[in-house]
C-alpha cells in the first residue's frame, strides 16, 4: 500500500501528514491509514498529543469523488458510511488530544475528519465547508450531526444545504474553528496540541451537548429552511435530505441522527440527481482538455483587449475583461451608440451595488478600465480584439478585414457570431491562423459559458490561450468545431422547431414554458426568445433564406417571423410571445394573438390542433436535442458528450440535477430515445430522422454517447 499518510514525532508531538497529491483526496487508502496512524499515535510512548495535517497546498479537500461509482445500491453504500462513521468515532475517541491544523479547503469528508479531532486550528487564509449537496448527496460521515453541534444548526443548514465554504475568520467566530494561527501553522499547532496535553483536554464534538432552546430554535431553522428551499430548490432532493437529517439529530440525538444520516447518504448517492451532478463535475473538468492540445502548448498573456460594438453583447463582454482587471477599449460607431453603451454597462453595476456586491469605489474602479472610442486608436496596443457587430456576414467580414490592417500581427481576433462562419472572417482578416469564435451567451457579463469556436486554420496557441483566458474572465471554455450555430445553437434550432410545432398542433405558450420550467430550466422556449430578442433569430432566418438554407430540418413556423414583421421582439419592445407591462418590464401575461395565430398557421398546414400532454412535450423536445447532440458528436464539432452536458448547463441553463441533454438520454435509455425518433418519424415525417451515431450505438449494445 503507498504510503499516502506519514507519521513522525516532533517535540512529543505526533505529526500526521495526509499526502495524497493534488488535493489529498480521502481515497479508501487514506481513510484506512488516517485509522491506522491515530491508533499509533495513541500507543505511541513518545508522544503526548497529535497533529492531523495536510501536506501540499490544502489539508483534505474531500472524498475521492469516483469511490461513489462503485455504489450500485443503498445497501452497498449503507455499509460503507457505517465504516466510515465507525472509523471517526474511533479517531474521536483518541485518548490523547488530537489537532486538526488546517490550510486550504477542509471540505466534504475533510471536514468531517476535522471534525472528529478534538480541537481544529487553520491558517488564516483556509476555508471550510460541505458541499456534497453539489453532487447531489448529504454529509456521509457525521457531518449533518458534529457540524450543528459546533456551528449551531441554523448556519450548519446554511452551510450543508448551498454547499459554500466558510472563512476561517467566520468559521472561528461559529465555533468551527478554536483558533487561527499566524506564521508557520504546523508549529503554531505543535504548541497548541502541547498545551492540550499539559491540560489534559480532550473534546468530543459529538458528546457536546444540545439544550432544549438550541434544539427548539434549531427545528425552527429546519422548518425554515424546508420553506425556502420549496422555492429555490426545485426538482433536487439532497438539500432536503441534508434537512431531514439534520433535524434527526436534534429530535434524537447523536446516535439516532448519525443512522438517518446514514440511510438519507445512501438513497442519495445512487440517485439520478447525484450521477448527473456527478457527471457535471468531472464533464466541466474534462472539457478544458483538447485531444490535439497539451497541457504545454504555449500561450499568450492578455494584458490588454479591445471589443467592437456597445450594444447588449458587447458591452457585456467588456464588462468580463473590466471585472478581471484587463483594460478594454470599446468602439462604436458613434457617440451616442457609445453613450448607450455605457450607460447600460454604468446601470448594470449600479445595480450589483445595490446588492452590496459591489462600492461604490469599486464601480468607479473598474469603469475606469473600460476606453470609450469611435476609433481604431489604440487598437494596435492590444493583444485580444473581440468582433461583436450585428449578426450579419457582410457587416462581420468587413469588421474583420479592418482589424487585420489595426491590430499586430499577433493580435487574436475573436468574434462573438452565435451562428456564422468563423473561417470567412477569418480569411478577411488576412491573417487566418489568429482568428477564432469567443461565443458569450446572454447577458454576457453574467452566464457562465464561453464557446471557443475553432476555425479551419486556428493555431493550437490561439486555443490554448483561449481556455487560459476562459478561467481569468470566470467563464467555462469548451472548444467547438466551426459549423452553423456551432454546437449551442446548431442543437437549440431543432429544441425549437418542436417548441414551435406543438404550438400549432396544440400546446400553448404558457403550457410549452412550463413544462421545461418544471423540468428544472430558469425560462421556457418562448420566455427566452422574449430575453433574448426575436428580431435576432429572425435576422438569422433571412440571413440563411438568402443562401438557401434552414436552421433545422422540418417543417418551419411561420409565427417567429410573422412576430418579427409585427415589430414585437419580445421584452425590449412590449410584447413578443408574451404581452408585458411596458418595454424592459418582466411582469408578462399569455396573449390571445399567439393563439389565433397558431390557429391561422395551423390552418395553413391542415392541421387540426388537439390537446398535447406535457410528457409528449417535454419528450419531444428533449428527443430532439439527443438527436441531433449525436449527430454533433458523429461529425466531430463536439470532443466529447460531456462537452455538449456543459455548454447547455452553462449556456442555456439546463438543470445541472438531470446532468445535461446527452447525459439525460443515457438515463431515458439510447434504445428509447432511439425508439421515439422512429415513432415520431412516422407521425411526423422523414425530418426524424435518427441519428446514425445513435443507431450505431443501440444496435452495439451500448448505453452511453461515450465510446
Amino acid at each position: 500500500m503507498p504510503d499516502l499518510v506519514r507519521y513522525e514525532v516532533k517535540d512529543r508531538v505526533a505529526v500526521i501528514t495526509i499526502d495524497n497529491p493534488p488535493v489529498n483526496a480521502l481515497a479508501p487508502a487514506v481513510w484506512e491509514q488516517i485509522d491506522q496512524a491515530v491508533a499509533r499515535g495513541v500507543a505511541d510512548a513518545g508522544a503526548d498529543a497529535m497533529v492531523l495535517v495536510g501536506a501540499g497546498t490544502t489539508f483534505i479537500a474531500g472524498a475521492d469523488i469516483k469511490v461513489f461509482d462503485v455504489l450500485k445500491t443503498p445497501q452497498d453504500s449503507m455499509t460503507r458510511s457505517a465504516g466510515t462513521h465507525a472509523l471517526l468515532r474511533r479517531v474521536e475517541d483518541a485518548s490523547k488530544p488530537l489537532v486538526a491544523a488546517i490550510h486550504g479547503n477542509a471540505l466534504g469528508g475533510g471536514m468531517e475528519v476535522a471534525m472528529s479531532c478534538h480541537f481544529r486550528v487553520a491558517a488564516k487564509d483556509a476555508k471550510v465547508g460541505q458541499p456534497e449537496v453539489l453532487l447531489g448527496i448529504i454529509p456521509g460521515a457525521g457531518g449533518t450531526q458534529r457540524l450543528p453541534r459546533l456551528a449551531g444548526a441554523e448556519l450548519a443548514l446554511q452551510m450543508c444545504t448551498d454547499g459554500k465554504p466558510v472563512a476561517a475568520p467566520k468559521a472561528k467566530a461559529a465555533g468551527m474553528v478554536d483558533e487561527i494561527l499566524e506564521g508557520d501553522l504546523l508549529a503554531g499547532a505543535i504548541a497548541f496540541a502541547k498545551k492540550k496535553a499539559a491540560a489534559r483536554e480532550i473534546r468530543k464534538v459529538r458528546e457536546i451537548a444540545i439544550s432544549a432552546d438550541a434544539a427548539k430554535a434549531g427545528l425552527d431553522a429546519c422548518a425554515k429552511m424546508r420553506e425556502s428551499l420549496a422555492k429555490t430548490a426545485r426538482g433536487v432532493k439532497a438539500p432536503f435530505a441534508v434537512v431531514d437529517a439534520v433535524e434527526a439529530g436534534l429530535k434524537d440525538g447523536f446516535d439516532a441522527g448519525s443512522i438517518r444520516e446514514r440511510e438519507l447518504f445512501a438513497n442519495c448517492v445512487v440517485s439520478i440527481e447525484s450521477k448527473a451532478l456527478r457527471h457535471m463535475f468531472f464533464a466541466e473538468r474534462e472539457a478544458a482538455k483538447v485531444p490535439d492540445i497539451p497541457k504545454d502548448t504555449p500561450t499568450r498573456e492578455i494584458k490588454r483587449a479591445a471589443v467592437v460594438g456597445a450594444g447588449t453583447m458587447g458591452g457585456g463582454i467588456a464588462m468580463n475583461y473590466a471585472n478581471a482587471g484587463i483594460p478594454v477599449l470599446l468602439k462604436e460607431v458613434d457617440e451616442a451608440a457609445l453613450k448607450k453603451g455605457l450607460a447600460t454597462i454604468r446601470k448594470n453595476y449600479e445595480i450589483t451595488m445595490s446588492k452590496g456586491k459591489m462600492t461604490a469605489e469599486q464601480v468607479e474602479k473598474t469603469m475606469a478600465l473600460i476606453t470609450p472610442t469611435t476609433t481604431y486608436d489604440g487598437f494596435d496596443q492590444v493583444d485580444i480584439v473581440t468582433e461583436a457587430v450585428f449578426e450579419n456576414m457582410d457587416l462581420k467580414k468587413a469588421t474583420f478585414k479592418e482589424l487585420g490592417a489595426v491590430t499586430r500581427p499577433d493580435c487574436i481576433l475573436a468574434s462573438n457570431s452565435s451562428t456564422l462562419d468563423i473561417d470567412q472572417f477569418a480569411q478577411s482578416s488576412g491573417r487566418p491562423a489568429q482568428v477564432l469564435g469567443h461565443h458569450y451567451f446572454s447577458p454576457a457579463n453574467v452566464m457562465k459559458l464561453l464557446e471557443i469556436v475553432r476555425g479551419r486554420e486556428t493555431s493550437r496557441d490561439v486555443i490554448a490561450t483561449s481556455l487560459k483566458l476562459s478561467k481569468k474572465l470566470n467563464k467555462t471554455g469548451v472548444v467547438v468545431g466551426n459549423c452553423f450555430g456551432f454546437v449551442a445553437n446548431r442543437m437549440l434550432a431543432y429544441y425549437m422547431r418542436e417548441a414551435y410545432l406543438l404550438l400549432e398542433e396544440g400546446a400553448s405558450v404558457p403550457q410549452i414554458d412550463k413544462v421545461l420550467t418544471d423540468f428544472g430550466l430558469p425560462v421556457g422556449p418562448y420566455g427566452m426568445q422574449d430575453i433574448a430578442g426575436i428580431d435576432v433569430g429572425a435576422r438569422i432566418r433571412q440571413y440563411l433564406a438568402s443562401i438557401g438554407k434552414t436552421r433545422a430540418e422540418g417543417p418551419q413556423s411561420a409565427i417567429p417571423d410573422r412576430l418579427f414583421e409585427m415589430g414585437r421582439y419580445g421584452q425590449k419592445t412590449g410584447a413578443g410571445w408574451y404581452k408585458y407591462d411596458a418595454p424592459f418590464s418582466r411582469n408578462r401575461t399569455p396573449d390571445p394573438l399567439i393563439e389565433q395565430m397558431a390557429e391561422e398557421e395551423a390552418a395553413k398546414r391542415g392541421l387540426k390542433r388537439r390537446p398535447i400532454a406535457d410528457e409528449e412535450i417535454l419528450a419531444r423536445i428533449m428527443i430532439a436535442l439527443a438527436n441531433e447532440g449525436a449527430r454533433v458528436l458523429e461529425e466531430h464539432y463536439a470532443t466529447r458528450a460531456g462537452d455538449i452536458d456543459v455548454i447547455y448547463c452553462y449556456g442555456f441553463g439546463y438543470p445541472r440535477h438531470r446532468g445535461g441533454p446527452m447525459f439525460y438520454a443515457e438515463t431515458v435509455g439510447l434504445a428509447t430515445v432511439l425508439s421515439r425518433v422512429h415513432e415520431y418519424r412516422a407521425r411526423f415525417g422523414d425530418y426524424w430522422e435518427p441519428a446514425p451515431l445513435l443507431e450505431k450505438l443501440v444496435t452495439a449494445g451500448k448505453s452511453s454517447f461515450e465510446q
